[in-house]
């Protein structure tokens, strides 16, 4: 980085400290926390919600920088796990665990992929935690070479959307999703070779018409809106035997 670079950092940096201080963030507490978030203070909102990620956060609860705004909050991991109920789970893209933790809560066993070998170190410290590790199996792997050796009753698609940016587009498109592995699209249909059961979860600003046409012609969608603190988080698409049969679910023509 530049000196301009710095700079404008460290800019940024006195900035959000000043919004916080207004906050009645005591600069004491700010040394105490992560190093993740006294390197990066934009990462503080995340931090004021770390029981809405974890509830059992204080008990050793481990994250990075990119997992702050990745976790999937608790309230909606374990309404996601209860539709997913099933015998063998597969979670492609698992990170700090989340989602992992509380499919291992209601399912018999859950096949956790990550290509980086640090968020598979803190899911694995974060499934410990939750006192569920030893249903879960971990992979450091890239899930899409994996796919070819997998077998699953359900898998859980939660890949990267490419950080806090993408709540600045008025419209999400599905390809922006792992575009350098071809997009959110292919990443479905390579899925369907392990099985149809799959639940893809994927941002507030998704544009639905695309995550229907996934079902392909003739086949059922369910969209399910995920609200936290009566705001759109994200929403989560449901295909094969995952749409609930009493739901409004929408046909493909």
């Amino acid at each position: 980085m530049g000196s301009d670079g710095i700079l404008k950092n460290k800019h940024k940096q006195r900035r959000e400290l000043k919004k916080y201080k207004r906050k009645e963030l005591d600069p004491k507490i700010l040394k105490t926390l992560p190093n993740e978030i006294q390197k990066d203070l934009s990462l503080l909102k995340y931090w004021h919600s770390r029981y809405r990620l974890f509830k059992k956060f204080d008990q050793g609860i481990k994250l990075d920088k990119e997992s702050w705004y990745s976790v999937t909050p608790e309230v909606i991991s374990r309404m996601i796990a209860k539709r997913c109920t099933c015998d063998l789970i597969i979670d492609g893209f698992c990170g700090a665990g989340g989602n992992t933790i509380q499919f291992a809560l209601t399912c018999k066993k859950v096949i956790a992929i990550d290509i980086d070998p640090k968020k598979i170190e803190l899911a694995r410290n974060n499934a410990e935690v939750y006192g569920v590790s030893d249903r879960i199996e971990f992979i450091i792997g890239d899930y899409y070479a994996l796919v070819p050796t997998l077998k699953a009753d359900v898998v859980f698609l939660s890949p990267p959307w490419g950080g806090p940016s993408y709540s600045k587009k008025k419209m999400f498109n599905i390809d922006d999703i792992m575009q350098s592995y071809g997009g959110g699209k292919y990443l479905y249909e390579l899925t369907r070779q392990i099985t149809t059961n799959i639940a893809f979860f994927l941002p507030r600003n998704i544009e639905d018409n695309q995550c229907i046409s996934l079902a392909g012609q003739g086949n059922l969608a369910e969209i399910e809106s995920n609200y936290l603190n009566n705001i759109l988080n994200s929403k989560t698409l449901y295909y094969g035997d995952l749409i609930k049969t009493d739901s409004i679910s929408i046909l493909n023509e």
